[in-house]
């Protein structure tokens, strides 16, 4: 129950709470760039998540077993060339970022090659933004996180398995879907309006996800108010269980 209590609190946090978009400012520039319409949103979003859970799936993969202290791989590599002690406190996680950028990078090459293959109009009306998920910040943002909850945890039995790491990455993903979509929705019926010239454009656009972070506030505490309403459940289950 505690586990299951976790995976609803990260997927509740990662799509609505604190949306990447919305909460981090992380990812703005497909946000911006690719939310005029909202089939180009909405396929945008797609993508963007399905690049964020492979990228997730590798890092936690490679920190896990190559870059943390003690990860095996790294620890039997080390093996050959120094004693036992030694080779189990070899840190590799310097080579985080690159690491990480390096597994962004090649999802997005195997997402650009199926959209250009089986989707070619959307994959034109993508242009330069689909190889530019390379540099969303807002995936690498969940690898990052990802890399906290393995390598920054005072006990080891608290890290993140790969199933709370995919949750993030997914409902991550989602989020930022929801978040593109909605402002590709304003943003159409914003082609209807009398917009004063000054603001016109990125202007308007700006001010518009200035609101909605505003409104996604609004979603504060339901993580903390869910949590104390399933726990009580989960001590009254493992209570009734011992009796």
């Amino acid at each position: 129950m505690h586990y299951l209590t976790d995976i609803i609190l990260i997927a509740l946090g990662a799509a609505l709470i604190n949306n990447f978009v919305l909460y981090y400012f992380v990812g703005i520039c497909p946000f911006i760039g690719v939310s005029r319409r909202i089939d180009m949103a909405i396929g945008m979003g797609f993508a963007v998540t399905f690049v964020i859970s492979i990228a997730a799936f590798l890092s936690w993969t490679i920190t896990t077993f190559m870059l943390k202290p003690g990860a095996p791989v790294s620890k039997w590599a080390a093996g050959f060339f120094m004693p036992a002690a030694s080779a189990a406190q070899v840190d590799l996680t310097v080579l985080s970022y690159i690491v990480y950028i390096f597994a962004i990078a090649s999802s997005v090459q195997f997402v650009e090659m199926y959209v250009r293959r089986f989707y070619p109009s959307l994959y034109r009306s993508f242009g330069v933004f689909l190889p530019l998920i390379t540099t969303n910040c807002a995936i690498l943002f969940a690898c990052l996180i990802i890399f906290s909850r393995i390598v920054g945890v005072d006990n080891p039995a608290d890290a993140w398995d790969i199933g709370r790491a995919l949750t993030l990455a997914v409902f991550g993903g989602i989020g930022f879907t929801i978040a593109i979509t909605i402002m590709a929705g304003i943003r159409e019926e914003l082609e209807l309006c009398d917009i004063p010239k000054p603001l016109k454009g990125a202007g308007i656009t700006l001010i518009v996800a200035s609101i909605l972070a505003m409104a996604f506030m609004g979603f504060t505490g339901v993580d903390s108010g869910l949590k104390s309403a399933l726990t009580p459940a989960a001590v009254e289950h493992t209570q009734s269980a011992e009796e």
